[in-house]
């Protein structure tokens, strides 16, 4: 049997006493510009949502100038020229899901612009589509009909609960995440900013959201473009990410009542313009918008020249 000197055992205790430092991690994916192209996959899907859209394959999107990318600018819109047939296919929109997968990561989106107008619904979130709701999702950015501010929410299987107070920004809303109770309206958590979506957030430049994954917790941030309490690593897009001097969460979902390796599988990013649908159609006239949803869609072409959004960059930390 082998001993320790008294030096070394010393040593050790002294190291297995030291405080536990935040995370830090390496950057993996650099996506920026023309490399939205090669880092994500177009899917021309029926949308699951039920809206009022035609998800266009990549070389569509391309040709209709529905995507298209500059050096440091990648942007993703509805169309906005074409009045719609009441009996024809949806407008033509984007969705976009990353080729690679991710459990646990960081992530940050540097997002100048996003999606506004009546009866638009964008999303920027993480799931496993051949497995929802048993392999989580995550909305990062979400909302419809220019109503501020952002929500984060998480939408699983029964089982998986939050607790009403924890360490965060924003205001708990629903806490359980059962995709089953209240219509999927998820464990949200509501931002305390109402530069954090749509004309608000577009008219202050945008700015930053960031997600953060582990086994015991799931994080979001956003950091509105004239913050002065952006973390240097997340507005440089730096080689390491150091989410311990991220600051308090605007939204945090901890492990307390939901095993998140249970209930979260690996993710894919997911980013989708639709238009009314399930949500957005659903609550249109409550949020004071004219008419019906499909409606406005069909015959207001004009509606949607600001329903676009403009990526400076997306960087992945794993």
């Amino acid at each position: 049997m082998q001993f320790l000197s008294i030096t070394s055992a010393t040593l050790l205790l002294a190291l297995n006493a030291a405080p536990v430092l935040g995370a830090t991690y390496s950057l993996s994916d650099s996506v920026v510009g023309s490399g939205f192209y090669n880092f994500f996959q177009w899917e021309n899907i029926a949308d699951p949502t039920n809206g009022r859209v035609t998800y266009v394959d990549q070389a569509t999107s391309k040709s209709l100038n529905l995507t298209f990318a500059s050096s440091n600018s990648f942007i993703l819109r509805t169309d906005f020229k074409t009045v719609l047939s009441a009996s024809g296919p949806g407008r033509n929109s984007v969705r976009i899901r990353s080729a690679k997968t991710y459990t646990t990561h960081a992530a940050v989106f540097d997002v100048r612009h996003m999606p506004q107008g009546c009866g638009t619904w964008p999303a920027i979130w993480e799931t496993k589509e051949s497995n929802w709701p048993s392999g989580g999702e995550v909305d990062i950015v979400e909302g419809v009909n220019d109503q501020s501010p952002n929500a984060a929410t998480l939408h699983t299987g029964a089982g998986c609960t939050m607790p009403q107070s924890r360490d965060q920004t924003g205001t708990a809303g629903q806490l359980d995440c059962n995709t089953a109770v209240n219509g999927n309206t998820g464990c949200g958590v509501t931002f305390p900013t109402t530069t954090s979506f749509g004309p608000s957030f577009n008219s202050n430049g945008g700015g930053w959201f960031a997600i953060e994954r582990t086994t015991s917790f799931i994080n979001v941030w956003f950091w509105p473009r004239n913050s002065g309490s952006v973390p240097s690593d997340v507005k440089s897009g730096a080689s390491k990410a150091v989410t311990d001097n991220w600051g308090t969460p605007t939204a945090a979902f901890p492990n307390t009542s939901c095993n998140i390796p249970q209930f979260f599988q690996e993710n894919n990013i997911i980013i989708n313009l639709t238009l009314c649908g399930d949500w957005a159609g659903g609550v249109f006239s409550q949020d004071g918008c004219p008419g019906a949803c499909v409606d406005y869609v069909n015959n207001n072409p004009s509606a949607f020249t600001n329903a676009y959004f403009d990526f400076a960059s997306i960087h992945v930390y794993q």
